[in-house]
């Protein structure tokens, strides 16, 4: 029955049902076929939602979508350009720099890559990269969105999984910026390969790199109000998004970027975001009962633990299974279906909490981009017109670099637990 019910779910998702009403005909078929599992569907969905770090996820999309709309972006992509855009490759590596600091407020791979798609890739191309590259460094400099705070997918795992989300947000920051530096390095190799050039003739003088930092430090602040604030416990990650809200509501308007008449559309933009979040977890929580009557962790834990019960043979296993799954799933579908199943096998063979997670995030990211699902690819591919085989040539060398950082991540777990343990003050 079980395997037949899944089958249904990857055949309705390829045949690009949303993923909330696969999951929602599944379970429901599975209730009218199995009896005892019955419930109310309708409070099942309810309740699924009825968890306050939830309540951070709209709210940290709207603080995004403030400080994207705001004009902070543009901010920080002038001042990424002071910083490395005399090296080989400029425009590119502005993109990397300019995912980092801008994934400090977005927590989504695919907001990220829609605002440099738009801003950056436009430019490039009238500087003569070509189009696969320019939107495969897009979509994949997108990745590291999602593994620093405030990410989307760290704050779904720490619900699925009840685990802590401050702790998660502090464990994303060491691989985030891994994943700047694998990236940086492509881009450096393949511009240097290829002769892309420099957007600037020489290093940006410390005047200049200070006025930029100046410009730029309304978005610069809002990382550190983060980690500082749940470091020093002043809030919990759901008080954090609110004041996040606020933060960035107090910058737009001080910076006259947005006005109190745009104002609506930007609420309804983060409110249609989100509530896309939201419908697939209430769907998956109407699922949760297929899971639970037909003991799949169990029977999962039962087949991983005749391969091996060794928690390096298994985190093997667990990361193959997901970078295959990923590539013919959607990322947020694959999560909130696998993670109560894969987080009680991992916990028990003794993997940290909190480094299962950030691995996890980071896999499904990967897989968000990969062809030819991937929700990443298809919004870059629908900003920039680029072709999916073009893209796919040129995202190779990107995909293999995050491989590298996520077998790093995978097999070196103190680049996780590092700094929330010293934040814990062990």
């Amino acid at each position: 029955m079980i395997w037949f019910l899944l089958a249904l779910i990857i055949i309705l998702i390829f045949l690009r049902f949303p993923v909330y009403l696969s999951l929602l005909s599944v379970s429901v078929l599975y209730i009218t076929l199995e009896p005892t599992a019955g419930t109310i569907i309708v409070q099942r969905m309810a309740s699924g939602l009825e968890s306050f770090p939830l309540l951070a996820v709209p709210l940290f999309v709207l603080a995004g979508t403030l400080m994207a709309r705001g004009g902070i972006a543009e901010r920080l992509m002038s001042f990424a350009t002071l910083l490395v855009g005399h090296w080989r490759g400029g425009l590119a590596q502005v993109n990397v720099l300019n995912s980092l600091m801008v994934g400090g407020m977005s927590g989504s791979a695919n907001a990220d890559a829609a605002v440099d798609a738009k801003v950056l890739v436009p430019i490039m191309r009238k500087q003569g990269y070509p189009n696969g590259f320019s939107s495969a460094v897009t979509a994949a400099s997108g990745s590291i969105a999602p593994i620093l705070p405030p990410s989307i997918g760290l704050i779904l795992y720490g619900v699925l999984a009840n685990v802590s989300v401050g702790a998660l947000f502090i464990g994303g920051v060491i691989p985030g910026l891994l994943i700047a530096v694998a990236l940086s390095a492509t881009v450096w190799v393949l511009s240097r390969r290829h002769g892309y050039p420099k957007v600037r003739d020489r290093m940006a003088r410390p005047a200049e790199i200070a006025r930029g930092f100046i410009r730029s430090l309304p978005a610069l602040l809002m990382p550190v109000l983060l980690i500082v604030g749940l470091r020093m416990g002043v809030f919990t990650p759901t008080e954090l998004a609110a004041v996040a809200v606020v933060y960035a509501l107090v910058v737009s308007f001080a910076m006259k970027q947005i006005t109190v008449r745009e104002l609506p559309g930007i609420f309804k933009e983060a409110a249609l975001t989100s509530g896309v979040v939201m419908i697939i977890i209430a769907a998956a929580a109407v699922f949760g009962i297929v899971v639970a009557y037909e003991q799949i962790p169990q029977q999962l834990l039962g087949l991983l633990s005749s391969v091996s019960d060794n928690p390096f043979v298994l985190l093997l296993i667990i990361n193959m299974l997901l970078i295959v799954l990923g590539i013919f799933m959607e990322s947020m579908s694959l999560m909130i279906i696998l993670v109560p199943v894969l987080a009680p096998i991992a916990f028990s063979v003794g993997i940290d909490p909190v480094h299962f997670g950030v691995m996890i995030v980071l896999n499904l990211t990967i897989g968000s981009i990969t062809p030819p699902v991937g929700s990443v690819l298809y919004t870059v591919a629908a900003i920039t017109k680029v072709k999916i085989g073009e893209f796919t040539k040129s995202f190779i060398p990107f995909f293999i670099a995050l491989v590298v950082v996520l077998l790093l991540v995978t097999y070196l777990p103190w680049l996780v637990t590092w700094l929330p343990e010293l934040t814990r003050g062990r």
